[in-house]
C-alpha cells in the first residue's frame, strides 16, 4: 500500500511515511481504510464510533486560515474549517490515495462560518464537478466514482464571490459490492447524490450511518410531515433471509418501511435544475417484505416517475426473497415524483417501500493526459526543494489544465487529450536547478525560465522535442551548452544571455539557419526584470528615462492608490450619487438562500389591488406595482393572451433566477401559475429602467449624470460577467438593451428578462440557434446572418447600451436624417474622425473628464464589431469601465500626477492606452474579408 500513495501534496512536500502509517493504522481498523479528515483540528481524534479522524495539516500545513466554528452544527463533527484566499480564478485539492478500479463514496462538508463573507463555489472529483456551494448554507457534497490512479483529487473551484472553504472530508472504500456504478460506464461516470432517506414514521430525527451502516453512508430519516401521511411498519428480526443478508443496505434502514393501501407518494427532494436541459438520474428503491404471510403475487405495484410508468407490476416477493431491489434510470429536465401504485382490484396489499437513494449521473470529465500531469508534480516537488513559499509553486493544486489551468501554464487539445504546452515560469524569483523531467513533456512547445535564479546544466531536449521557444536569460546557470539544443528541429527561438557562469564564446554552425539566437550576449542588460517597453528611450536618453521611470511609477501608485481607497470607502454603503461603483444596496437578496415562493392567483390579486396600477408593458405581458404582506413593494409581471413569449420563456426565466443571484441580476421572489395564469414577481425598481432615464419620460424630469450613467454601464457590465462566467458554462441573455436594465433606489443596475437567455453552445454541440432572440438596434449581425450564437452577441447589444449612454439616443429612430437611424452607424464615422463631441449627449457636454469618455467610446466601439472574434469579452469590458470611473471620480488628483510629465509624456502615455483596448482582444478570425471596421487605421486622439 505505501509503494502505491502519491506523496506530494498541495502546499508542502509531505514526507510520505508519515501519510502512509495513519492510512495503515485505519487499514489495521474495522473501519476499511477510512479515510477521515476534520480540516484544521489541532489534533486527531477518535470519536464514539471508533472512526479516527486526522488533521488537514498534512495537506495544507498554514494554520492562518483555519476558523473555528463557534455554533452547534447537528450531525457534525468539526469545530474548525479551512479557508482558501484563492486570488483570481483558481482552485485548491485535497490529494486523496485511491486504489485503480476500486469504487469510493467521498463526501466534503462546508459548514458556513461567520466570519467568512457569502461564497460561491464549485466542489470536484478530480476535474467532474459534482456539486456547488452558494451563499452561506451549511452544505455536505457527496459523490460515488470509481478511482483511476492511485489518487484523486477532491477540489474546490473559486466561483464569483468569495472564497471556498472546507469543515470536513470523508473518502469511503465501497469494495466490489457496490453495485453503484454497475451499468454506467463505470469508468466514464460519476454519480452524485441527491438524497438517500430510510422510510420510517420521521419522529426520530437521527441519521443512520456507520457502524450499523459499513460503508458510512448517511441515511436521513423523512421529513415527519409527509411520513404523518402513511402508515409506518417495522419488520421483525427474523424477517432477515440469506437474500436479505446479502444486500448492500443495513438492516436497521431495511426494518422499517412506510406503506399505504392504494397510493405512496415518496418524499423527494427537490432538484434545483433550473437550466432547463435534460438530467440522468439513477434511483435506487430498497424493498423488505415485512409480512411473512405475504406471498408472491399478494403485493404488487406500478412504480411511477413524474407519472410515467417506469416498472410495472413490481413483486417484491417475485425473486422468492424478502428483499428486493429496484434500479431506474429516468432522464427529467426538472422535480422528480416518486409515486407507487397498487395494481388496481387484483391484489389484496398496497405499497410499500423502505429506503430510496438518488443519484444524478454525471459523465467523468477526462482530466490531462497521466503522463503530463506525473511530470508537473515531480516539477513541482523538485522546484519546492529550493522555493518552499513560493506563491505560483503553492497556487499548483488538482489536475495541471482542468478545469482551470495552473498559473504560468497554458494547456492545448492534442490528439483528443489535452497536453501542457507552455510553461512560463519568468520572474518568479524561482532558485535551483531546473528539473529535468521538464523535458518529458513531450508536446511543450514553449519554455520561458528566464529572469530567475536558477543554476547548474541546462536541461537537454531529445531530438523528439516539438519545443519551439526556449528562453533562459538573466539566470547562473552554467554550461558548456550541448549542440543538439541548437539542432532541435522545431526550435525557432532560442535564448540564453545573460548567464555569466556560462561558457563564453559559444559558436555553432546551426543546422537550422532559420533560429534566432542571442548566441548567449548579455548586450549590457544586468537586470534581474524583464525588458519593458522604453528600450528606445533607454538608448536615446538615460536620464530622460529616469524621468519618464519616475513618472511611471507615480501614475501607477495613484492609480493603485485610488483603486484601494475608492473600493474601501465604498465597501458596505449605499451607492452615493457622485460616486461611481456599482455595489450592492439594499434591494438586493444575495444575502438570502435561493427560494422561490409559490403565490395563490389570490394573493397577487390582493397585493396588487386587483391589478391597479400598471408600471409597464413588454413581450411576455404588463408589470403591475404591488405590496406585499411583509410591505416590500414588488413588480409583477403578467403574461398577456397576446403575449409574443410564451410558457418556455416563462420556465426559462424561472429556472434561471431560481438558481442564480448576483448584485446586478434582478432577483426573482416568487410566481404564480394558477387558471392559467402565469406571474412572475420581482422586486420593484423605484428608478425604472437606463432607457427611461436615458430618453424616456423620466428624462424629462431630471438628466441623468455622466458618473451615474458610468456606474450604471458598469454594473450591467458585472451582471453580464457572471452569466457568461456561470457555474463553468456561459449563459447569454440573448437580449441585452436598456430597457432590460433595471434601476434601484440608489441607482445600482440590475439587468433583467431572462426569458430569452441561453446556455452557450459548448465543443461538439452545433451552435447554431434555430431561433435568433434579439431586439432591433441591438441585434449582433454576425449572429442574425450565420444563426451561430456566443456570449460575443451580448457584447455586441451592450456595446449598443454604452453608445445610448454616451450619446442619449435611441438605437433606431426613423424619425431622424437617414444617417442617423441607426446609432450603430452613425457613431462609426464620429469615432474614426475622433469627433466625440458630436457623438455626446448635449446635456451632459462639459460635465466629463474627456480620458474616461475616450476610454467607454473605445469599448463601445470595439464591442460593436462586425466579427465577434474582434469584440472583447465582458470581463475585458469590467476592467476598462473601472478605470474610466476611478478617473473620472479622481479627476483631479489623476490629472495632477499626470501632468508632472510634461505634456509629451502625457500624450504618449494616451497613445499607449488609446492601444490598450485592442491588446486584449483575442486574434481575429481566418477570414478572406476584414472586418471594416478594423480595416481603418485609428488615429491617435491629440493631447486633450
Amino acid at each position: 500500500m505505501m509503494e502505491r500513495l502519491s506523496c506530494w501534496v498541495p502546499g508542502v512536500v509531505v514526507d510520505c511515511l508519515v501519510l502512509c502509517l495513519l492510512l495503515l493504522v485505519q487499514s489495521a481498523s474495522a473501519q476499511r481504510d477510512f479515510l477521515s479528515i476534520n480540516c484544521c483540528a489541532n489534533s486527531n481524534t477518535t470519536d464514539e464510533n471508533s472512526i479516527h479522524w486526522i488533521t488537514d495539516f498534512s495537506w495544507f500545513p498554514d494554520p492562518t486560515n483555519c476558523h473555528q466554528i463557534n455554533r452547534p452544527v447537528e450531525h457534525h463533527r468539526s469545530y474548525s474549517a479551512r479557508g482558501f484566499p484563492i486570488s483570481d480564478s483558481g482552485k485548491q485539492c485535497y490529494n486523496l490515495p485511491t486504489f485503480p478500479g476500486e469504487d469510493y463514496l467521498v463526501r466534503g462538508s462546508f459548514v458556513h462560518l461567520d466570519s467568512l463573507s457569502p461564497s460561491s463555489f464549485d466542489v470536484l472529483i478530480g476535474v467532474t464537478k459534482i456539486g456547488s456551494v452558494e451563499l452561506p448554507n451549511d452544505v455536505v457534497v457527496e459523490g460515488v466514482f470509481r478511482a483511476d490512479r492511485e489518487y484523486t483529487n477532491f477540489c474546490l473551484l473559486k466561483g464569483d464571490e468569495g472564497d471556498p472553504y472546507i469543515s470536513q472530508l470523508e473518502l469511503r472504500p465501497l469494495g466490489d459490492g457496490s453495485q453503484y456504478l454497475d451499468g454506467y460506464g463505470s469508468d466514464d461516470t460519476v454519480l452524485k447524490l441527491i438524497s438517500r432517506v430510510n422510510l420510517d414514521n420521521g419522529t426520530s430525527g437521527l441519521d443512520i450511518r456507520y457502524p450499523d451502516d459499513q460503508d458510512d453512508r448517511i441515511w436521513t430519516p423523512p421529513d415527519p410531515a409527509t411520513a404523518a401521511s402513511y402508515k409506518a411498519v417495522s419488520a421483525p428480526s427474523d424477517i432477515l433471509n440469506p437474500t436479505a443478508a446479502a444486500a448492500d443496505v443495513p438492516f436497521k434502514v431495511l426494518q422499517t418501511a412506510l406503506q399505504d393501501p392504494e397510493k405512496l407518494v415518496l418524499p423527494t427532494a427537490n432538484l434545483n435544475n433550473f437550466d432547463n436541459l435534460n438530467h440522468s438520474y439513477a434511483i435506487f428503491l430498497h424493498f423488505l417484505e415485512p409480512d411473512s404471510s405475504v406471498g408472491a403475487g399478494q403485493r404488487v405495484f406500478d412504480v411511477l416517475v413524474n407519472g410515467k410508468n417506469e416498472k410495472a407490476g413490481f413483486d417484491i416477493r417475485a425473486g422468492g426473497g424478502s428483499y428486493r431491489r429496484l434500479v431506474l434510470n429516468v432522464t427529467v429536465r426538472w422535480g422528480l415524483n416518486l409515486t407507487l401504485v397498487k395494481v388496481p382490484n387484483a391484489f389484496r396489499f398496497g405499497p410499500i417501500c423502505s429506503a430510496y437513494e438518488i443519484f444524478e449521473v454525471l459523465p467523468k470529465i477526462e482530466g490531462t493526459r497521466k503522463e503530463d500531469v506525473d511530470v508537473m508534480l515531480t516539477v513541482r516537488k523538485e522546484l519546492l526543494l529550493e522555493n518552499n513559499g513560493s506563491e505560483v509553486l503553492e497556487s499548483w493544486s488538482g489536475d495541471p489544465c482542468l478545469p482551470v489551468p495552473w498559473k504560468a501554464i497554458t494547456c492545448s487539445l492534442v490528439n483528443g487529450s489535452t497536453a501542457v504546452t507552455k510553461l512560463d515560469l519568468s520572474s518568479k524569483n524561482l532558485h535551483g536547478s531546473i528539473p529535468l523531467s521538464i523535458s518529458e513533456l513531450i508536446f511543450l512547445n514553449e519554455l520561458n525560465l528566464s529572469y530567475n535564479r536558477f543554476t547548474g546544466s541546462i536541461t537537454p531536449f531529445p531530438p523528439s522535442s516539438v519545443l519551439i521557444s526556449l528562453d533562459l536569460r538573466q539566470n547562473d546557470l552554467t554550461g558548456p551548452l550541448s549542440e543538439l539544443l541548437f539542432s532541435l528541429p522545431h526550435l525557432k527561438t532560442f535564448y540564453f544571455g545573460c548567464n555569466p557562469h556560462m561558457s563564453s564564446g559559444v559558436t555553432y554552425s546551426f543546422k537550422n539557419t532559420k533560429l534566432k539566437t542571442d548566441n548567449g550576449k548579455c548586450d549590457g542588460q544586468t537586470s534581474s526584470r524583464p525588458k519593458n517597453g522604453i528600450v528606445i528611450g533607454v538608448v536615446a536618453c538615460g536620464s530622460f528615462i529616469i524621468t519618464m521611470a519616475m513618472g511611471i511609477f507615480v501614475v501607477c501608485f495613484y492609480k493603485q492608490k485610488f483603486v484601494r481607497r475608492a473600493h474601501d470607502d465604498l465597501k458596505g454603503y449605499p451607492l452615493a450619487k457622485s460616486a461611481v461603483f456599482a455595489i450592492p444596496s439594499t434591494d438586493d437578496f444575495v444575502v438570502k438562500s435561493i427560494s422561490i415562493q409559490t403565490f395563490s392567483l389570490e394573493y397577487i390579486e390582493a397585493s396588487t389591488q386587483k391589478y391597479k396600477t400598471l408600471i409597464g408593458e413588454g413581450g411576455f405581458g404588463s408589470v403591475y406595482r404591488g405590496t406585499l404582506t411583509d410591505g416590500q413593494e414588488v413588480a409583477v409581471k403578467v403574461r398577456s393572451a397576446t403575449s409574443t413569449q410564451g410558457t418556455r420563456e416563462f420556465e426559462n426565466e424561472l429556472n434561471l433566477l431560481s438558481a442564480i443571484r448576483h448584485e446586478n441580476l434582478v432577483p426573482l421572489l416568487g410566481y404564480c401559475c394558477e387558471n392559467d395564469q402565469q406571474i412572475l414577481v420581482y422586486p420593484f425598481m423605484s428608478n425604472g429602467s437606463l432607457q427611461d432615464r436615458l430618453y424616456g419620460e423620466a428624462s424629462k424630469r431630471k438628466i441623468l449624470d455622466w458618473p451615474t450613467r458610468l456606474s450604471i454601464a458598469l454594473g450591467a457590465a458585472r451582471g453580464l460577467t457572471y452569466l457568461h462566467t456561470f457555474s463553468g458554462r456561459s449563459l447569454i441573455h440573448r437580449d441585452v438593451k436598456s430597457s432590460n436594465i433595471l434601476l434601484d433606489h440608489s441607482m445600482c443596475a440590475k439587468v433583467a428578462d431572462f426569458g430569452f437567455s441561453k446556455y452557450a453552445p459548448q465543443e461538439g454541440d452545433s451552435g447554431a440557434s434555430l431561433e435568433v432572440r434579439g431586439t432591433a438596434g441591438y441585434l449582433d449581425p454576425e449572429y442574425y446572418s450565420t444563426q451561430h450564437l456566443s456570449a460575443k452577441s451580448d457584447v455586441f447589444s451592450f456595446g449598443v447600451v454604452l453608445l445610448e449612454i454616451i450619446s442619449g439616443r435611441e438605437p433606431l429612430n426613423i424619425n431622424r436624417p437617414r444617417n442617423e437611424w441607426s446609432l450603430v452607424e452613425w457613431a462609426k464615422p464620429l469615432y474614426r474622425e475622433q469627433k466625440i463631441d458630436e457623438m455626446v449627449d448635449p446635456n451632459i457636454k462639459g460635465m466629463f473628464h474627456v480620458e474616461a469618455m475616450w476610454r467607454v467610446v473605445e469599448v463601445a466601439l470595439a464591442c460593436i464589431e462586425p466579427f465577434s472574434a474582434y469584440r472583447p469579452t465582458m470581463s475585458d469590458i469590467v476592467r476598462e469601465l473601472e478605470d474610466a470611473l476611478i478617473i473620472e471620480n479622481n479627476a483631479s488628483e489623476y490629472m495632477k500626477s499626470i501632468d508632472s510629465f510634461g505634456g509629451s509624456s502625457r500624450f504618449s502615455i494616451i497613445i499607449e492606452r488609446k492601444n490598450s483596448i485592442r491588446h486584449v482582444l483575442p486574434p481575429p478570425p481566418l477570414s478572406t474579408e476584414p472586418s471594416p471596421l478594423s480595416s481603418q487605421p485609428l488615429t491617435p486622439p491629440a493631447p486633450r
